[in-house]
């Protein structure tokens, strides 16, 4: 059987296909990555705001029309689309065969392989859909943090932990598989282990894992700030020559607003945390998400935000207006704003970052960083790479016009020679 799996949304979906593809090893199985060659066709999809629903039921209707004009034999769909909208799929796609959510990965195996006796234990060997130099780890899943705008508590299900020694004998493998760059991922990365071990155990767990050489970057994203500790931060700090970025989404910089959210955090709280870190490594590079026009956000109130932005200078930062999802607190919220208010606010604040990251980038005009090489870019005619300040897929890209043969997944010293807003251009030095 010759099956095409297709995975949208963020990387803790890309984790679950890859543990379901792993599933799929030692079967009468072929994995193909264009549609048309499949027999069947497995969309693991995002439900979590409007932008991601769309995306995910065009590729569901994209799929149904090839099984219709006979390109495909069987469409299954996954993930937190079909969790959060079974019913409602069910009897507006009918065509598809089969809606399984997030939590059902078995199930699709059963369906996939014909065999109800089938009990796999899913957090075996994955099957990586990244390069092999970098890899995601998901310590944990579902999330239990009351966010007013948020969907995901009740698309993912309650916090769950993995424990210390399955995540580390995780990451020996993805290192013995050439993983070099290791991205630590869950709902909220900060609150890892309370729910397993009566206590956060982030701490002990970056220990295990940074004694790991072969581990050159470790990246911890989706960490909540009302959850950072004193020893966190201490840990980030004692071992710069791994932890060199961190993601760390605040959503808002007006108390009232992060009070309306449910975050559990103050602006000087934000501040106070993000001094520490930038004080025990000038290099760190931090990444933060913030939410355009929350219900009731004042003119002040998204002027407050802007003058936060020019002040901090976030190395990344993700942008989004606010997306109104049912079933969570802040649907019924009153203040709504229209949706013109929120793309013009939106658009300012992408003005400013752009401009911080145009000055940025100018900064590092002659400078030499550590480069890891990600492909070759056949349109550019360059090698394309990152450097530690830049995550895969979401930040910023290096562009080599190198006239020698560069290793796809191996470090190289570059030396900046040009800039655009969000890249950066370069040649290897010695």
């Amino acid at each position: 059987m010759k099956i095409n799996l297709t995975t949208l949304g963020c990387p803790k979906n890309i984790v679950d296909s890859e543990i379901l593809l792993g599933g799929l090893k030692g079967e009468d199985i072929e994995i193909v990555e264009n549609p048309l060659e499949a027999e069947t066709i497995i969309l693991n999809t995002c439900g979590f705001i409007q932008g991601a629903k769309e995306e995910s039921i065009d590729a569901i209707l994209q799929a149904v029309e090839l099984k219709k004009r006979g390109d495909c034999k069987k469409v299954f769909v996954t993930g937190c689309l079909s969790q959060r909208y079974q019913a409602e799929l069910i009897k507006d796609i009918p065509e598809v065969d089969g809606y399984y959510g997030n939590r059902d990965m078995v199930e699709v195996l059963r369906k996939l392989l014909n065999r109800l006796d089938l009990k796999r234990d899913l957090l075996g060997e994955r099957a990586l859909t990244t390069p092999t130099h970098y890899a995601y780890l998901k310590i944990s899943e579902g999330c239990e943090n009351p966010c007013t705008f948020c969907s995901i508590p009740g698309i993912r299900g309650k916090f769950k932990s993995r424990s210390i020694e399955s995540l580390v004998d995780e990451a020996q493998m993805l290192a013995a598989k050439g993983v070099q760059e290791l991205i630590l991922i869950a709902q909220d990365t900060t609150i890892y282990g309370m729910d397993l071990y009566g206590e956060k155990k982030l701490v002990p767990l970056l220990d295990r894992l940074s004694q790991n050489k072969k581990f050159k970057w470790i990246r911890l994203l989706y960490t909540y700030p009302a959850h950072f500790s004193e020893d966190l931060i201490e840990i980030i700090v004692d071992r710069k020559q791994v932890f060199k970025y961190i993601d760390m989404p605040i959503q808002h910089a007006s108390d009232r607003i992060l009070k309306r959210m449910a975050r559990k955090v103050t602006r000087k709280d934000i501040e106070r945390i993000i001094a520490l870190l930038r004080k025990g490594n000038p290099d760190i590079a931090l990444r933060t998400s913030l939410i355009v026009g929350f219900p009731g956000e004042t003119k002040e109130e998204h002027r407050e935000m802007a003058d936060f932005m020019e002040d901090i200078r976030f190395e990344r930062l993700g942008l989004f207006t606010y997306s109104r999802e049912e079933d969570t607190p802040a649907y019924n919220l009153p203040d709504q704003l229209p949706d013109h208010i929120k793309r013009e606010r939106w658009a300012e604040l992408n003005d400013i970052q752009t401009e911080l990251s145009f000055e940025l980038n100018r900064s590092c005009v002659g400078t030499v960083k550590d480069v890891l090489i990600d492909e070759f870019d056949n349109e550019r005619n360059a090698y394309i790479g990152r450097t530690a300040s830049d995550c895969p897929e979401i930040d910023n890209s290096v562009i080599i016009e190198e006239t020698k043969e560069l290793e796809i997944g191996k470090f190289y010293r570059v030396k900046f020679t040009d800039f655009s807003d969000y890249d950066l251009k370069g040649e290897c030095v010695p």
